[in-house]
């Protein structure tokens, strides 16, 4: 009886979609009948979507990443895997960099927009590399939390982390809590993931509501350069690095990571997404123990859409908008802002502190920031999508380097079956060994 009860459950995915359809028809019924009531609600109906996976960010992430790190005792050659799933988020978010200013130099953003420099507005907050380097160690241990300054957090995180590890048995009994308290937080994350269809129809409704396609034929270049250099990096890149590099089937990853990229998709937040990327990971044949360091690690610091792509095209647009010409020096500068200062994103919604990082690197006017506000919600989505589908691609690709994917589980995992615990533990009899 039960297996015939699940043979009528709508999958995951399939909810989503629904979710979004639904979205889609209901903005485009509010703004072309102007029922301010229902545009309200499609607002409140995303907003407190989004509220629910923001109240546990910050529990959330240092959780994570504290118990991330002590899990790497668990694995043996943890600097070797560390290293590799480092070097690789360098070596895509170049790629994705390089991508993205191809498309920028091709397309010319800026020209043609109607917008001019008094369209702008400098932005509340900003970034450079003083206020990068000297903003990740905080003042204290609450305001991070209480300002949600999730950079810092990961940074208070990691120095717990470290000493646990460094103190061995005596961090036990914090180390259990640790555990305890991060399965608790996933739990009640998993139930708020699980609105996610719900809030979709809040977001993409709220979003066509109150943009409609007005706004997006104004910035319909730039709009299609995003869209075009993400989905260029997330079904071209991504399939080539896991056929040549960690030959495994391309559709099979998708099929597995399906729905963690949908959820990013529609809630804008690699952070928030955070347990399901963990899961489809683990699903995908990733062994927990690397799992639960390399997602954290990557939903924090792993922005291929936010960081790379985003800002290479958007310093094109701001400099063409201001008329400014750029050298091959900016245009390696983008790039080295790209790989290095990606953390700055840290896996919430939006990217404006990459972006003003990049646009004071490169002396280009902040009220560029202003220009691309009005049409950031649209932009965040794929971007986000992006990010996740790299923040679950990496483990991927190191495990099956190092010979430590499961082949197996890999080859039959199914997105669509998400009811299991997020907690839920792999059969392991002998413990994470990389290879030499």
């Amino acid at each position: 009886m039960s297996s015939h009860t699940k043979s009528f459950k709508v999958p995951f995915w399939a909810q989503i979609i629904a979710g979004l359809l639904l979205g889609v028809l209901l903005g485009w019924l509010a703004r072309d009948q102007d029922l301010s009531w229902l545009t309200t609600t499609l607002e409140k109906v995303g907003d407190t979507f989004i509220g629910l996976l923001k109240l546990a960010v910050a529990p959330l992430v240092f959780f994570a990443i504290l118990v991330s790190i002590t899990n790497l005792r668990k694995v043996n050659n943890a600097a070797r895997l560390a290293s590799r799933t480092l070097l690789w988020f360098m070596i895509t978010s170049l790629i994705a960099v390089s991508i993205g200013l191809v498309i920028g130099l091709l397309t010319n953003p800026g020209a043609g927009t109607g917008l001019t420099p008094k369209d702008g507005a400098k932005p509340e907050d900003t970034g450079s590399w003083i206020d990068f380097l000297t903003g990740i160690i905080p003042t204290d241990v609450i305001t991070p939390f209480t300002q949600l300054n999730v950079l810092q957090i990961v940074f208070m995180a990691a120095v717990a982390g470290i000493a646990a590890l460094q103190l061995g048995e005596k961090a036990q009994p914090i180390l259990t809590l640790s555990e305890s308290v991060l399965s608790l937080l996933q739990k009640a994350l998993w139930w708020v993931i699980r609105l996610a269809p719900i809030g979709t129809v809040g977001l993409i409704g709220n979003a066509i509501a109150t943009y409609g396609w007005d706004l997006i034929g104004k910035y319909a270049t730039f709009t299609a350069d995003i869209y075009v250099g993400c989905l260029i990096v997330l079904f071209g890149v991504y399939p080539t690095l896991l056929a040549t590099v960690a030959k495994a089937n391309p559709v099979q990853f998708f099929r597995g990571a399906w729905p963690a990229i949908q959820l990013a998709f529609v809630s804008r937040s690699s952070v928030g997404t955070m347990p399901l990327t963990q899961k489809v990971t683990e699903r995908l044949g990733v062994p927990k123990e690397y799992a639960s360091f390399a997602v954290p690690f990557g939903a924090t610091t792993k922005m291929d859409g936010c960081a790379a792509i985003y800002p290479a095209i958007a310093a094109i647009f701001v400099a063409q908008i201001f008329d400014i010409q750029l050298g091959v020096g900016d245009y390696l500068l983008i790039a080295f802002v790209s790989v290095v200062g990606s953390a700055a994103t840290a896996g919430l919604t939006g990217a404006t502190v990459m972006l003003t990082l990049t646009l004071s690197t490169l002396g280009l006017p902040m009220e560029g920031v202003g220009l691309l506000l009005a049409i950031d919600p649209i932009l965040d989505m794929i971007r986000t999508a992006t990010n996740v589908a790299g923040q679950a691609l990496i483990p991927v690709l190191v495990s099956a380097r190092e010979n430590l994917l499961d082949r197996t589980a890999y080859a039959t995992a199914d997105g669509s079956s998400l009811d299991e615990p997020l907690d839920e533990p792999r059969d392991r009899t002998e413990p994470v060994t990389a290879t030499a």
